[in-house]
């Protein structure tokens, strides 16, 4: 890698993408070894809350400010009956989950999920079950979440505490249901005719919900991207939004090309948005469709125990992965792409939040950060407003799987409310400092507000509960403008956000 001249960002303001969608910072919680149980809730725990929850778990997720939250699956919910989930606790039925071959108490339900919400200050994003359960099921759902008192399942809902309709506004019409792993698996038209069904039956209940048709489960499925095509033709008019799932893998240990990953994540968003746009103008329809990435994260070193599943355990240790520098830069690069995209991506959902391929884990009485914590936290806290389309120019290096790369991958937030303008730089290069000049062209910048910065000089440095601090983003000296440009000099491996006024 060589960076034999200096970097440079031009900013204009007015070059905008798209107004950034706050849902794209979202997370996802299934019932799957220690996310619910062991991670959010754990009576247990002396951390735990007077309804069971880990209060230092919640801090945890109030800082990265989730604004929905996707739930219970996820595999898990194609084999999920929601009832078993409410009620009395002691009336709970105890069952053998066939999805991770687990033991679900169901202690941890509907009612206890919506009080989960509200504690973090998230909105619900339900999913129901289009494997084995029937459209039914999901229309009595939808009944119990937001149906006034005066109906068979409202009351129940008020019998269980909760006279109120919730009002829960999102939903998935199944999950990853062209996976022949998936429980009640379907091909393409009969998932399509199932899922309009079930969104006709779940618009009668509440005609303002908004509907995540079930996309491909990866770019690289062989139904790709005929899936896609096919459920939305027969769906197009009923629904809101359109899934989208990838996990990220560096299993060839090739550092340079896992972090010029974005390539991959672009061209996949690319192609689907280019599915949608051949649907609606096949349907000559005026409505349009936008895409929810619902489950997104690196995830291939705890792999293997995704095929060992639970052992028929309550709460068994699965999918545990542990997250170094390299897998914190990749997901900044994945946040990036959210920003360039944002035109089309509206909703993104990492999975999980904690324990399971997650950016925290817990022990009985403690909570460790993972690397991956901290650009979650910088791109939730910083970036709002609109996306804004960049000039970069950049030195470049060559990939083995995506050819010639930029160095640095770039994007940008004016919230012109605020006053404000943010920039987030990932350093792609393994050992050079990348000097920097950033140049403002249609306003005249005031400071630099914060500069906050991810870096390390291994790639596999990793937080543990030895050392939880090893890799944390860290407040570094905010250049100065001098007539419109700051300059600065990037450190290999790293991730810099700036926030800047306006």
């Amino acid at each position: 890698m060589s960076t034999d001249k200096t970097a440079r960002i031009y900013i204009d303001t007015k070059r905008v993408i798209s107004e950034i969608s706050p849902l794209l910072f979202s997370g996802f919680a299934e019932h799957l070894g220690r996310c619910i149980y062991e991670g959010i809730y754990d009576p247990a725990s002396p951390q735990a809350d007077e309804q069971g929850l880990r209060k230092d778990v919640l801090a945890a997720l109030r800082e990265l400010n989730f604004r929905s939250m996707r739930y219970p699956g996820g595999n898990f919910v194609s084999g999920y009956r929601w009832e078993d989930g409410i009620g009395p606790k002691d009336q709970r039925p105890r069952r053998r989950e066939l999805a991770w071959q687990s033991l679900e108490s169901n202690q941890f339900g509907t009612d206890e999920f919506m009080r989960f919400c509200r504690e973090i200050g998230a909105e619900a994003m339900l999913a129901v079950n289009l494997g084995a359960g029937s459209i039914q099921d999901a229309a009595n759902l939808v009944e119990y979440c937001n149906a006034p008192p005066g109906s068979q399942y409202a009351d129940l809902r008020a019998e269980n505490g909760q006279k109120e309709p919730y009002g829960v506004k999102y939903w998935c019409l199944g999950n990853e249901m062209d996976g022949l792993w998936q429980i009640g698996h379907l091909d393409a038209a009969g998932y399509a005719v199932k899922a309009r069904e079930a969104a006709k039956m779940m618009k009668l209940h509440d005609d303002s919900i908004e509907l995540v048709l079930c996309g491909s489960s990866s770019s690289k499925m062989p139904s790709y991207p005929d899936w896609d095509r096919i459920g939305l033709e027969e769906c197009w008019e009923l629904v809101q939004y359109h899934s989208m799932h990838y996990y990220a893998d560096n299993l060839e240990k090739d550092t340079p090309s896992y972090l010029g990953l974005s390539a991959a994540l672009e061209d996949y968003v690319d192609t689907v948005a280019a599915v949608l746009r051949y649907v609606k103008a096949k349907t000559r329809s005026r409505h349009d469709v936008y895409l929810s990435w619902d489950e997104w994260n690196v995830w291939y070193k705890a792999r293997e125990e995704a095929d060992r599943r639970g052992d028929w355990k309550e709460a068994p240790h699965l999918l545990e992965e542990v997250y170094n520098l390299e897998d914190a830069l990749v997901v900044a690069q994945w946040l990036n792409v959210f920003l360039r995209k944002s035109n089309v991506v509206k909703i993104a959902c990492i999975a999980q939040i904690v324990n399971v391929i997650a950016p925290m884990l817990t022990s009985a009485d403690d909570l460790l950060k993972q690397t991956i914590y901290y650009p979650l936290l910088m791109f939730s806290q910083m970036a709002s407003g609109n996306s804004l389309d960049l000039l970069v120019e950049s030195p470049r290096y060559e990939t083995k799987k995506f050819g010639d790369m930029p160095l640095l991958d770039v994007s940008s937030a004016h919230d012109a409310g605020a006053g404000a303008n943010t920039i987030f730089i990932v350093n792609r290069s393994l050992t050079e400092r990348m000097p920097l000049e950033i140049h403002w062209q249609d306003v005249k910048p005031k400071r630099v507000t914060s500069a906050q910065q991810l870096t390390g000089s291994d790639p596999k440095a990793h937080n543990s509960w030895d050392n939880p601090k090893q890799i944390t983003a860290q407040a570094i000296y905010a250049p100065r403008i001098i007539d419109g440009v700051a300059e600065l000099s990037l450190p290999p491996l790293s991730f810099t956000a700036l926030g800047v006024e306006l």
